[in-house]
């Protein structure tokens, strides 16, 4: 078990948790998933809440693979008033921000979010690891080769699993010396990683349970899926469900996706099981 300290608020990890993924962007890789207007936002986010969502994971920038950055002031105008909107219907709402931006963090945290979700592991902004332990929030940790606009342009690993290790092992360790405690690793399926390496992660997932952090699996309808079964991003609902179950069977302790009801689904008859 493990518990994540959310602003004087206690989010408990006994179980495995739901992370619903709502894009204020017009640009994800999912087109279900994008949503603009601070109405569409609490709409979603109200739905996933009923759905069982135990974190909502909001993000401005599009990070899909070779996708490009917006300004800080344009993710700050999607991001901002969809948070202040949620925790205003819905107060006790535990929000992720998805950002590797520090500015558009303390503004986020100031807005109602609880946790940080950053893709580049404080690679792409100095300000980050100073930022996140002076507001005393969780942190995702997550690993990523290069940046979205050129990741996966032949991403090569000696082995993978070990090298992802081992940037957890040095990283927590800088994260906890600089006062983060409270801290999330998620391998980062999909970012610098070609089908092969993402297959050889989650067969591996249970290795990261060294770090005795939470580990965020996050494989909803990505194309690892969707180009192994020759279908779309649309058509991938099943093939999301088969993998998550297996991250559940190897040690996965927050499932972050799209759909909220059917991985809710996953965690419910995956915890029957362990009974």
């Amino acid at each position: 078990m493990f518990t994540l300290n959310c602003k004087g608020r206690l989010l408990v990890v006994e179980k495995p948790l739901v992370m619903g993924i709502i894009n204020a962007t017009p640009d994800s890789f999912y087109q279900e998933s994008r949503f603009t207007g601070k109405d569409r936002i609490l709409e979603q986010a109200e739905k996933m809440l009923k759905e069982g969502a135990d974190i909502l994971d909001i993000g401005g920038q599009s990070t899909r693979p070779g996708s490009d950055f917006i300004s800080t002031d344009e993710e700050l105008k999607r991001v901002i008033p969809a948070i202040e909107a949620i925790m205003n219907k819905n107060p006790l709402s535990f929000i992720s921000i998805d950002t590797f931006n520090s500015i558009v963090v303390a503004e986020a945290v100031a807005a109602g979010a609880c946790i940080v979700n950053d893709i580049s592991g404080g690679a792409m902004d100095t300000e980050m690891i100073r930022t996140v332990s002076a507001l005393r929030v969780p942190y995702v940790l997550m690993h990523m080769k290069g940046i979205p606009k050129t990741m996966q342009q032949n991403p090569f690993y000696e082995n993978v699993t070990r090298e992802v290790l081992d940037f957890f092992i040095s990283k927590v360790n800088v994260l906890k010396n600089s006062g983060i405690t409270d801290i999330i690793i998620d391998p980062g399926f999909g970012f610098g990683k070609t089908i092969e390496h993402n297959f050889e992660l989650l067969k591996n997932l249970s290795v990261f349970k060294i770090i005795e952090k939470p580990i965020l699996l996050g494989v909803s309808r990505k194309s690892t899926i969707y180009k192994t079964l020759g279908i779309t991003a649309e058509d991938a609902l099943n093939g999301t469900t088969v993998l998550n179950t297996v991250g559940l069977l190897n040690g996965a302790s927050i499932l972050r996706v799209h759909d909220v009801k059917e991985a809710r689904e996953a965690v419910s008859l995956f915890c029957a099981m362990q009974k």
